[in-house]
C-alpha cells in the first residue's frame, strides 16, 4: 500500500547499464511509495548513490561524494529538515559496514539484490537510530517483488535477464558483489518485455554480467539459452530491435551465432570482451580462452553476419605484462578490427587475486601502452564509421538534438547519429542518408517521405 508522502529523492548512478536498470527500478519503487525525484541534491529528503566497483578508486570517489552530501545533511538539519543517505550498488556490497564506519552520516547500505526492500529499509532508517546494512543474495526475490508495470523512459529499454558471474577472472569483483550466476525465467522476461513494448519501447537491450551464459527456465520447465530467449522476444509486437551485453567468449554458442544471421530484430553489434591478446596474460587473468580461439570465434560470427560491428574490452598493464605481451594485444586488434572498444589501465581491486600479485607494471609504462592501443582502436573506429559515408541506414531516434529539426539516435551498429528532418522523429525509426562521419558519431539527413 502506498503511504502518503510528499518527500523527494536524489539518485546518482555510477557505472554500467546494469546500474542504470537498477536505478530505474528503484525510482519506480520510490514513486509507488509517494516520492518525487529532484535533480537538486540540496532539496532531497533521500539521497541514493548507486555505485560501481569496476573503475579505479571507485570506493574513494564514493567517499568523496559522501563527504559533500554529509555537509548538505548537516545544513538541512540546522534548518529542521532530515536527510536519509543511502549507498547502493557494488561498492555497497563490497564495503558493507565499512561505509558507515568511515562515513557515519550514511544511514543505509544496500546491495544490488535487495532493492525491492528499499522503501521498507528507508522507513527503518528514518525511525531507528541505527545504521542498516543489507547485503544478502536472495536470488529472484528482487525481480519478483518489483513487479509493477515497467515504464519505458525512452524507445530503447534495458531488460536484465541474468545477474552475477561464475567465471572468477582474477581482476574482477563481480562474483563477490553480484553473486553467482542467476537467470530469470523466460515467462517473466516476456511479460516485462510486453509491458515495455506497450509503454513505447522499440528496442530491448538484454543485460547481464555474463549475459550469454543465460539459462532461464522456459514454459515447459526446460532451461533455455539466450538465443532461444531472443527468438521469443523478437515475436513480441512492437519490438523492432534487440541487443545484448556483456558477453564472455566461452559462452558464445553456435545457436547464438546463428541467431545473428536469422533474427532480423537482433542488431548487427556484438560486445565481446577479450581483455588481452597475450595467452600468458589471459591465463593469469583466468579468462579461460586463448587469443587464437577468440580470433577463430570472431571469424565464425562474421561468417554468419558479415556486417557485424565488433566491440571489446582491454586491460593494459595487468601484473607481469611485458612489452611482448602488449605487442600481442596490438597484433590481435589488427587481426580482428573493431568498430569500437573500451580500454583501461589495470588497477587493483581489493579482495581480487590479481591485487595480491607482486609484479605490478609501473604507471608510466601502463600509460604508454594504453596510448598505443587506444590510437589503433580509434583509427579502427574511424575507419568503420567512414565506410557508412554515402549510405542510407535505419536509425531509431531517442531524443531531439540541440538544433532545430535535429534528432539523435542509434544506427543498427550502435553508432550515435545526428540527423535533420522535417517532422517529429523521437521514438521512431527512420532512414538516414549519411553525409558526414566522425570517429564517434555520424551525421545525416532524413529524406522527406
Amino acid at each position: 500500500m502506498q503511504r502518503a508522502n510528499t518527500k523527494t529523492y536524489f539518485l546518482k548512478t555510477f557505472g554500467c547499464q546494469m546500474n542504470v536498470y537498477d536505478s530505474e527500478r528503484m525510482a519506480e519503487a520510490l514513486a509507488r511509495d509517494g516520492y518525487s525525484q529532484t535533480e537538486d541534491v540540496g532539496n532531497a529528503d533521500l539521497v541514493i548513490l548507486n555505485t560501481c566497483h569496476i573503475r579505479e578508486k571507485a570506493a574513494e570517489k564514493v567517499y568523496s561524494d559522501l563527504g559533500r552530501i554529509r555537509d548538505i545533511k548537516d545544513t538541512r538539519k540546522r534548518d529542521g529538515k532530515e536527510t536519509v543517505i543511502a549507498v547502493a550498488g557494488c561498492v555497497a556490497q563490497a564495503e558493507g559496514s565499512e561505509i558507515t564506519r568511515r562515513q557515519p552520516a550514511v544511514d543505509l547500505v544496500i546491495g544490488p539484490q535487495s532493492y525491492h526492500r528499499l522503501p521498507e529499509l528507508i522507513v527503518r532508517a528514518e525511525t531507528k537510530s541505527e545504521h542498516i546494512v543489507e547485503t544478502e543474495f536472495p536470488g529472484d526475490e528482487k525481480f519478483t517483488a518489483m513487479k509493477a508495470p515497467r515504464r519505458a523512459s525512452s524507445p530503447s529499454a534495458f531488460l536484465t535477464v541474468q545477474e552475477g558471474c561464475d567465471k572468477f577472472c582474477t581482476f574482477c569483483v563481480v562474483p563477490y558483489t553480484r553473486g553467482a550466476e542467476f537467470s530469470r525465467p523466460v515467462a517473466k522476461l516476456e511479460a516485462e518485455a510486453r509491458e515495455l513494448a506497450a509503454a513505447g519501447a522499440k528496442e530491448l537491450v538484454l543485460l547481464g554480467q555474463n549475459v550469454n551464459a543465460y539459462h532461464g527456465e522456459g514454459p515447459s520447465g526446460r532451461a533455455m539459452g539466450l538465443a532461444e530467449l531472443i527468438r521469443r522476444l523478437a515475436d513480441i509486437d512492437g519490438i523492432e530491435r534487440i541487443r545484448y551485453m556483456t558477453s564472455h567468449p566461452r559462452d558464445m554458442s553456435d545457436d547464438l551465432i546463428a541467431a545473428h544471421a536469422e533474427v532480423p530484430q537482433l542488431m548487427p553489434f556484438l560486445h565481446l570482451p577479450v581483455q588481452s591478446g597475450s595467452d600468458r596474460m589471459l591465463t593469469a587473468m583466468n579468462r579461460k580462452h586463448r587469443a587464437a580461439e577468440y580470433i577463430d570465434l570472431i571469424a565464425r560470427v562474421r561468417a554468419a553476419r558479415p556486417d557485424i560491428a565488433l566491440s571489446s574490452d582491454f586491460i593494459v598493464g595487468f601484473p607481469g605484462e611485458t612489452e611482448e605481451d602488449a605487442e600481442e594485444t596490438i597484433a590481435l586488434v589488427k587481426a580482428v578490427g573493431f568498430a569500437q572498444a573500451f580500454s583501461f589501465k589495470y588497477s587493483p581491486r581489493p579482495g581480487t587475486p590479481a591485487a595480491a600479485l607482486e609484479v605490478q607494471v609501473p604507471e608510466d609504462v601502463k600509460t604508454g601502452r594504453l596510448h598505443r592501443l587506444q590510437a589503433l582502436l580509434d583509427e579502427q573506429q574511424g575507419a568503420f564509421n567512414a565506410k557508412t559515408l554515402g549510405s542510407t541506414m535505419p536509425v531509431l531516434f531517442e531524443r531531439p538534438g540541440r538544433n532545430p529539426g535535429e534528432f539523435i539516435g542509434r544506427s543498427p551498429y550502435l553508432q550515435l547519429v545526428h540527423a535533420v528532418g522535417d517532422g517529429n522523429f523521437t521514438g521512431r525509426t527512420a532512414n538516414v542518408a549519411v553525409t558526414e562521419t566522425r570517429r564517434v558519431s555520424l551525421s545525416g539527413v532524413i529524406p522527406a517521405a
